[in-house]
């Protein structure tokens, strides 16, 4: 899941950090309400950490704006404000929940993985043909079969699959997945994409995975997929036809009606 944490405090923010992407998590971290609300629009996360005490632009500001472009964006404050008011004001504006510093971690993970929990489904789980990866759970089954993931596999995985149905370029890839410029050389994406289609058992040029030469990579949408597999049947119902065996009955062609023998077949005589 992606995580944006917005923090003044140094120290703080990279505790924070640590902590959450120790759960598997992608985390950002804002430093200011201005950088926060950036941070917001560019990285789309599935739940926001927000403290209130925020340079620039003070954290009910932030929520504000939040709640005006994501009504169900789940956002947790954290504050050192103590007032019975404050929390009950952030509540009413639309906070999720409320934690006063100094906390504890594991409350706070727990807190964070009941609001994630809430979010609408379609987005904790994501799906493509037989393959279904859990967000919150940080796992992956195909055909029921749970697939082992490193963290990074299943971060790749999770952005191919957010962005299913659209080419996402190594350029994004090593972005997000990686926090590494585009301008160093690597082939460090071609690599990890080998990775998941083997333990995906997807090879080239595969059916979950796709290459888009010379720009990156896709999983097919619902749509694309339907349309490769009907191609797919099709291209082995004729190779069956020119063995001389009817798909799915096992007859021979002598065998058949010439009316139940496709055209070509018949006039090729």
């Amino acid at each position: 899941m992606r995580l944006l944490i917005a923090e003044d405090d140094l120290a703080l923010g990279i505790f924070l950090k640590r902590g959450m992407e120790g759960m598997g998590h992608r985390v950002w971290v804002a430093r200011d309400g201005g950088e926060a609300i950036s941070a917001f629009r560019e990285q789309m996360p599935d739940l926001t950490i927000l403290d209130l005490n925020l340079p620039v632009m003070d954290g009910e500001e932030v929520l504000a704006q939040i709640r005006t472009a994501d009504a169900e964006l789940p956002v947790l404050v954290l504050s050192a404000r103590p007032e019975v008011e404050t929390r009950v004001r952030c509540l009413d504006r639309g906070a999720d929940d409320f934690m006063t510093k100094p906390f504890n971690l594991q409350e706070l993970r727990a807190r964070c993985r009941a609001l994630l929990r809430r979010k609408r489904e379609a987005r904790l789980v994501l799906r493509a043909d037989n393959l279904e990866v859990s967000r919150l759970e940080h796992t992956a089954h195909r055909g029921g079969h749970p697939v082992e993931l490193t963290n990074k596999e299943f971060a790749l995985l999770e952005h191919l699959m957010l962005n299913r149905g659209h080419c996402v370029s190594r350029v994004e890839l090593l972005d997000s997945v990686w926090k590494m410029e585009p301008a160093q050389t690597t082939n460090i994406v071609d690599v990890y994409v080998n990775y998941l289609r083997r333990k995906l058992n997807d090879p080239p040029p595969g059916k979950l995975i796709r290459t888009a030469r010379g720009r990156g990579y896709f999983v097919p949408s619902e749509r694309e997929m339907a349309s490769t597999t009907a191609a797919t049947v099709d291209s082995e119902t004729v190779s069956s036809l020119v063995a001389g065996v009817a798909p799915r009955t096992g007859e021979t062609l002598e065998t058949l009606h010439p009316a139940s023998v496709p055209a070509v077949f018949v006039h090729s005589a």
